[in-house]
């Protein structure tokens, strides 16, 4: 048996939870929640942990010289280094709008990066 220990995200309460796992990697008890998010979010933190990625990007003939970005979901915890590889050096070009896709199933995650800045062209 392995526990797991987590600090859940799904409400502001951040509890403290701990899942037992078996061999098998079926989930035996979960504990320390104070909600069912809790419970659900146990679960999938074992079978497929995930995590939202965000950076910046370098922006060309822009008001702003970076655009922060976000994945619209979460992407699987293991391809996080991917998601950082595949944004390294891209230069997005301006003007862009908050929702603008600027890499479309990033790291072949199914996921897309979109903007959370607006920058505007220069001149």
């Amino acid at each position: 048996m392995t526990k797991m220990k987590m600090i859940c995200t799904a409400c502001p309460m951040g509890c403290s939870i701990t899942a037992t796992v078996d061999d098998n990697e079926n989930i035996v008890n979960i504990t320390g929640q104070n909600c069912g998010r809790g419970v659900a979010y146990a679960r999938a933190e074992v079978a497929n942990p995930a995590r939202s990625f965000h950076s910046t990007l370098r922006v060309a003939d822009g008001d702003l010289p970076m655009v922060s970005v976000k994945t619209t979901a979460p992407v699987p915890k293991n391809t996080l280094m991917d998601c950082a590889q595949a944004t390294r050096g891209m230069i997005a070009k301006a003007p862009i709008a908050v929702g603008d896709v600027l890499l479309s199933d990033i790291a072949g995650t199914g996921v897309d990066l979109v903007a959370t800045t607006r920058v505007t062209a220069n001149g």
